[in-house]
Order: C-alpha cells, then sequence, then structure tokens
C-alpha cells in the first residue's frame, strides 16, 4: 500500500464523516467503503500524500485561509447582486490572465476552484504562468492590480499551506 493511496483514503473518509456527520455503523462501514473505492480509482492519478505536517495544514486551512475565502465570497455576492439589482451600474467583462507564482497542482487547483466559487470571476484555464479568468468587471490593464482584484491574498495564504 502506498503513502498516496493511504492519504487518498485518509482524506476521503475524513470527508465523508464530515459530511454525513453521522457516526452509526452503516454510516461508517459506507464511508469506509466509498472511501477505499475512490482511494482505488484516484491514486493513479493523484500526487496527493499528507505529510507529518497534516495536522498543521489542516489548521491552517480551517483558521487562515477559509475565513478570508468567506468574506472574500460575500463581497463579491454583495457586489453581484447591486449589479443585478441596478442595472446602470456598469459592467466590463472581459478575459484576464492572472499570474500565479505557485507550483504545486493541489495549490494551483485550488485557488482556481477559489476564483470560481468567488462570484463575478470564472476560472476557465490553468496552465505554468497563470489562470485565465472571465470577470464581470475588468477595472484595469495592470496584471499586477487585476491579481490583486481577483486573487487578493488566496495565493499567499494558499501557498502557505499546500506547497
Amino acid at each position: 500500500m502506498t503513502l498516496n493511496f493511504l492519504s487518498v483514503f485518509v482524506v476521503t473518509y475524513l470527508m465523508w464523516i464530515g459530511f454525513t456527520a453521522s457516526f452509526t455503523f452503516s454510516e461508517l462501514l459506507t464511508g469506509f467503503i466509498v472511501a477505499l473505492m475512490v482511494a482505488i480509482i484516484t491514486t493513479k492519478y493523484s500526487k496527493f500524500n499528507i505529510g507529518i505536517d497534516f495536522p498543521i495544514r489542516a489548521l491552517k486551512f480551517v483558521f487562515g485561509y477559509l475565513p478570508v475565502f468567506i468574506v472574500a465570497m460575500v463581497r463579491a455576492n454583495i457586489d453581484v447582486a447591486k449589479r443585478v439589482l441596478s442595472p446602470s451600474l456598469p459592467i466590463n467583462p472581459a478575459i484576464v490572465k492572472v499570474p500565479v507564482k505557485l507550483k504545486g497542482e493541489i495549490s494551483k487547483l485550488t485557488l482556481a476552484n477559489s476564483i470560481t466559487l468567488t462570484p463575478g470571476t470564472l476560472s476557465l484555464e490553468l496552465d505554468d504562468e497563470g489562470i485565465y479568468v472571465h470577470w464581470i468587471d475588468k477595472k484595469s490593464d495592470d496584471p499586477e492590480e487585476i491579481k490583486k482584484a481577483i486573487v487578493g491574498s488566496f495565493e499567499k495564504r494558499i501557498g502557505g499551506i499546500f506547497e
């Protein structure tokens, strides 16, 4: 059994338990079987490994990243709601390239998903240099200003967790 397989299994099983919030034998057994199948199927496609620092990284994610992401998501929801309710507010839709310094696949994926989950932005493509994003209201042509507006502090926090 490889560390990769074990890592995928453990994380999937913990997610199952967290989402179901049930400790009945049938739920735990079903979660065990599902996590086992997910690990068997996805291990060959994954490079995910739990290290000795996993608990610390999990705490950083929960207490360092999630609050920042939730605040950004609420702000973006309010902005998009204002635009929907007040059609006179300008929109300037555009596809922009957001430069990214993250190296790991999981960190880039987390950043791209965070951008997509924030209303008003949608990650379209990811390459080695950055993420192409559809942005509801392009405010600048400067790559650093674009990055600050779309990514904020996501990249720094994600880098501290996954890399």
